[in-house]
Formats: structure tokens, sequence, C-alpha cells
């Protein structure tokens, strides 16, 4: 069986959402769209519409710990509870990830377990928004690792109703997706593993680089090893 995932969003990840809208409108020259909250990880988010043509179904997520719901009985996805990637986010949101879109996600985990890499398995998530209830699969590793520096994607499955769907347009489209990082040749065979597409990767020190046009111009945004 052939396997095909696609970059579904990217992550940004905040200190608080309010430091998360100041540098999007900073950065990026635009207010995102309210999200919701994810009452099983307590975090909460802000969405922005990126899709293009090589890149129809994505969006920006802009994430942060929720302060006012409750400790989760499990470690946050995204490598959010990592006390280095919280101190990094307190001085600046961060590019930390990105997440993959497939129609067989159980099928996809397997192919990376034939690779010896454990993804996570698939959690179950929902959240009510206007256009209707947003059902998914997600997988979330117990230790919430995002694994290879996030070069490597969470997968994502998700139910008949999409983010997508409802976001405006917001003036930022996604022009790439490059991935660096030294075991490239490691990465590449979980890449292709899974089908993924829309992503270009090399060797070198770990890096994500996201190129966005926006209202100020082409903005690179990188994770530089975060």
């Amino acid at each position: 069986m052939t396997l095909s995932s696609f970059v579904d969003h990217v992550v940004i990840a905040a200190d608080t959402l309010e430091h998360g809208v100041q540098w999007c409108e900073a950065a990026l020259g635009v207010t995102p769209e309210r999200g919701g909250e994810h009452a099983l990880m307590g975090t909460h988010n802000r969405l922005l519409r990126i899709a293009t043509a090589q890149y129809p179904r994505t969006y920006l997520e802009i994430i942060a710990v929720n302060a006012a719901a409750s400790q989760p009985a499990r470690r946050r996805w995204f490598d959010l509870d990592d006390p280095a990637l919280r101190h990094e986010v307190r001085r600046q949101p961060r590019l930390v990830h990105f997440v993959a879109s497939t129609p067989d996600a159980a099928a996809a985990l397997k192919a990376l377990a034939r690779l010896g890499l454990e993804r996570g398995p698939l959690v179950e998530a929902e959240r009510a928004t206007p256009a209707g209830l947003l059902r998914w699969q997600i997988s979330v590793r117990p230790d919430g690792q995002r694994l290879f520096y996030g070069g490597l994607p969470t997968l994502i499955q998700w139910g008949e109703v999409h983010p997508v769907d409802s976001l405006p347009a917001s003036g930022l489209a996604l022009e790439s997706l490059h991935v660096r990082h030294p075991r490239a040749a490691d990465l590449r065979a979980a890449h292709n593993a899974i089908g993924l597409q829309g992503v270009t990767l090399d060797e070198g020190a770990p890096n994500l680089m996201v190129t966005l046009a926006t209202p100020k111009g082409v903005v690179t945004l990188e994770s530089a090893g975060t």
C-alpha cells in the first residue's frame, strides 16, 4: 500500500496566547483568528490560513499552555512541557514543529515503527467550532516528544470537518517548508515511509524553516534547533 501525507499545519509555540498574537502582528503583519481549547492537553490556540495551490489545506497554529486549564494527566504535545523549550518561548514565540495529515494514520505509524521510530499512539480529540465539531486522531507520544528536533511530523487524521474549511483568507501564503538535520538519511527514510509531500530536507544543524508570503514581504521562520 502506498501511503501519502501532506503538510497540515505549522506550529508556533508561545509562552501565552497574548504574546503569540503580539508576535504575529509584529512579525507577520496580521492578527490570528480565534481557535479553541484542548482540554486533554491543557493548551489553547489561535489560527491563520496559509493555504496555497501547493499546500491547499494548510494553516498556521499559535499554541500555548492554558494557565486557566487543569493540569493534564499526561505530558503535553509538541514538547510544550520541556524546560528548555519553555525557556526559549518565554523569550519569543518560536516555530517548533509541523503536523502532517494522512488518510490512514494507523498505517503511517506502522510504517514508521518498521523503521524503529515510535511516533506515538493515536489520541482521539475534538473541539466545537462555528463550522461544526472538529474531530481528529493525532499521534502523541506519552513523553510528548516531537522527535528529530521537530523534523519528523506529528501525524493527524481529520474527521469530516477541517479547520481550513472555516478560516478566512489571512494575507499569508506558505511558500516552502524545509528541514535540516544531521541524520538526514534517517529522517528522509521516515518522510518517505509516510509519503510526505511538500517538504524538502538536507543535512546540517537541526532547523525547520517555513517561508511565508506576508503583508510585510517574504518572511522565513526558523526553529534554530529548539
